[in-house]
């Protein structure tokens, strides 16, 4: 909506143009009328819509043609004034001003024009049957008001009707020669229909139009005037009401017979509430929110209300409820966008079902992709949904969660980030991009279908760390070793991977880690990638072992896609794990990095397992209860480690993260009093873990 109306006054001399100005802002007539009226300025909060409204008075004898042309393409609306006893000046209507109004205007965005017929007070006649053709040859007429300056009569409602012309346009609503809504308000008020059918059944029931009415107009309808509005409909429109709710007909052609009957405020209400403005595009304040700030270092993810909201768009459109969406159904999801937002190589970045539909994991996988690397596009898809109204927030931005800035993280050693980031460098052919179709279940075999134009440079999906889901990010950077970006270097984990079967693959990952990341926090890992194939001793100065113990990383991880099932995923949460606990330096005892016991070992050995372990320790001991032998006994050691692994995992699975958090830093004192409930140390302990 427009913040200000700028009213201009046209017309023959001695119509009255001066004398309505005079009379709206005295409130009586004037007894002495000059040439022309200084402009005026009416305070928003006089004006019935809330809007300051600018009157412009012109005469011919003050203002040249330059003057009045510039006035007239700075106008918003124009009132073309003529006097009822003057037949010349209801013919200048045609045969001057509105010809010269034209020229003076852009084509394409015609300036509304509202007919004053003056001095009603002189004649006992109405001038509206000599108008009414005019009106009817010129769509840009919106409206005629008969007034009377000298007796105050339609004064206020002149200018009324000229700042509902400006905020309230016909023109780009309904066409009145065809007498119909046109296309461009159609697909308006088509979308609105469909964001506010919630369960997609093309119905509005009657909570979804109270829903509907709240939402625009702060106020349900009774159930009296929700039955009356159905019945109009069902007069005049077949199919317009089914199963007691309006169908798309009927909301279309409700919105037409407001507008037929000069009730343009309701829709455009409706429009604007929806995110719509003058040319009914959705508004850019609307899809891109300028609350959202994100600092460096900080990441942009969705939050639970958006993940729920997304989860209730998914279940209405899944219409077979087969957790995936076909091509028609996510067709039929984006029919309320512009444009098809997902393309063809989306279905090679998220998980898809046998039938390469996008399933209910791939589709929440691409929209916390998106709100990854590009929020404002992802606050653009939101408004397209309609997730602002849907939510009851005031904007998409409600949606995103900034999270705090890594350095904090490291820190405080811990994150309550859910999505981890890991860039993927490796020389050409070395299976970089193997490695990432492999994690969404891709073995090589359907790999080899997949269009090389329809490839995707990105991965994403969930791996469970601790019971915990998080989102792991692939993204294959370009094999271009003089160049890296900052995008490229700013990850949580680093893969590099070269291939085991070819000689000269290994010394591209060693040159990319020494020049880029070896003096970095950020950790590493190496993936030998064709290990279904014949290992070749690689032609570097050290091997990839000796390059991995030397600069402290774990062992390469062997890895091959090359396999009869959907590839192991073991090794993406290893590479998860590693981003969540970047100082932890998980350490293996064996090479394979893949075995229970490594995996086991890893546990066990990280810092925070560390903690809770010396504290349970250190209360045992300051009872004397748990061991009768020496505190540094083999026996007692192993029988503590045994009950302590029952204890944390039990605690683990059983609290919320924050709960968890909170419960390790008291473990000692919570112990010790299940301790002081009984004399037996396992009973305690059996009570302590329940």
């Amino acid at each position: 909506m427009r913040k200000d109306v700028r009213i201009l006054l046209v017309g023959e001399p001695k119509v009255g143009k001066t004398s309505l100005i005079m009379s709206l802002v005295s409130e009586e007539f004037p007894q002495v009328v000059p040439y022309r009226a200084e402009e005026i300025t009416i305070p928003a909060d006089v004006t019935p819509e809330r809007v300051p409204t600018h009157i412009v008075d012109y005469s011919e004898a003050e203002q040249t043609d330059e003057q009045l042309s510039s006035e007239i393409s700075k106008a918003n609306v124009i009132c073309i004034v003529y006097a009822v006893n003057n037949k010349t000046s209801i013919e200048k209507v045609t045969s001057h001003w509105i010809p010269l109004i034209n020229d003076n205007t852009d084509k394409d965005s015609r300036v509304p024009v509202i007919l004053v017929g003056n001095k009603s007070d002189l004649v006992e006649h109405s001038s509206m049957e000599t108008i009414l053709p005019v009106m009817n040859q010129y769509t840009e007429i919106e409206t005629c008001v008969e007034c009377s300056a000298k007796n105050l009569k339609n004064i206020s409602e002149l200018f009324y009707y000229a700042q509902k012309a400006v905020l309230h346009p016909t023109g780009p609503l309904y066409c009145p020669e065809e007498k119909r809504m046109k296309p461009a308000c159609i697909k308006a008020l088509t979308r609105i229909f469909k964001v506010s059918d919630l369960d997609n059944d093309g119905i509005l029931n009657d909570n979804e139009l109270n829903f509907f009415q709240r939402t625009c107009f702060n106020a349900p309808l009774a159930s009296q005037a929700l039955e009356d509005v159905k019945n109009v409909v069902r007069k005049n429109v077949i199919d317009g009401v089914c199963d007691n709710g309006l169908t798309l007909k009927g909301f279309l052609f409700l919105h037409t017979l407001f507008i037929q009957r000069g009730r343009h405020e309701t829709t455009w209400t409706v429009l604007r509430r929806f995110g719509c403005d003058d040319d009914l595009e959705l508004h850019q304040d609307y899809l891109f929110p300028l609350t959202l700030k994100i600092p460096p270092d900080c990441t942009t993810e969705l939050n639970h209300n958006a993940y729920l909201f997304l989860q209730s768009v998914f279940d209405k459109h899944d219409k077979d409820h087969d957790c995936a969406l076909s091509p028609e159904e996510l067709k039929d999801l984006f029919d309320v966008f512009p444009y098809m937002p997902w393309g063809p190589d989306v279905n090679n970045t998220v998980c898809t079902n046998d039938e390469g539909w996008i399933t209910y994991q791939g589709y929440l996988s691409q929209w916390t992709l998106t709100t990854y690397l590009d929020v404002q596009r992802c606050l653009e898809y939101l408004g397209y949904l309609g997730y602002s109204i849907i939510s009851q927030q005031e904007s998409q931005a409600a949606a995103i969660t900034v999270t705090r800035d890594k350095k904090i993280d490291l820190q405080k050693k811990q994150t309550q980030r859910s999505v981890f980031r890991c860039n993927i460098f490796g020389d050409s052919g070395s299976g970089k991009s193997g490695f990432l179709q492999a994690f969404l279940g891709r073995n090589l075999m359907r790999q080899n279908i997949v269009s090389e134009e329809h490839m995707s440079y990105y991965a994403i999906s969930t791996a469970y760390v601790y019971g915990q889901e998080k989102y792991l990010l692939l993204h294959e950077v370009f094999p271009d070793f003089d160049v890296l970006s900052d995008a490229d270097q700013a990850c949580d984990i680093v893969c590099l991977v070269y291939d085991a079967s070819n000689p000269h693959s290994f010394e591209y990952c060693a040159r990319v880690f020494k020049q880029y990341f070896m003096d970095t926090k950020t950790p590493c890992m190496m993936i030998a990638a064709k290990s279904d194939l014949q290992e070749t001793k690689q032609l570097y100065a050290l091997t990839p072992l000796e390059f991995c113990r030397k600069h402290k990383m774990p062992p390469p991880q062997a890895f091959t896609c090359n396999t009869a099932d959907a590839p192991c995923k073991d090794i993406y949460t290893k590479l998860t794990t590693m981003a969540m606990h970047p100082h932890a330096r998980l350490r293996c005892m064996c090479t394979c990095n893949r075995c229970t016991f490594c995996h086991l070992q890893n546990f066990i050995n990280s810092e925070l397992v560390q903690t809770v372990k010396a504290k349970l320790y250190t209360a045992i001991l300051s009872r004397s209860l748990l061991f009768q032998r020496p505190s540094n006994s083999s026996v007692s050691q192993s029988s503590f480690t045994l009950f302590f692994l029952l204890f944390f995992f039990t605690c683990h699975f059983h609290f919320a993260p924050e709960t968890f958090s909170h419960f390790v830093n008291h473990v000692d004192s919570v112990f010790l009093f299940c301790l002081s409930l009984s004399e037996n140390p396992v009973f305690a302990f059996t009570l302590f873990c329940f």
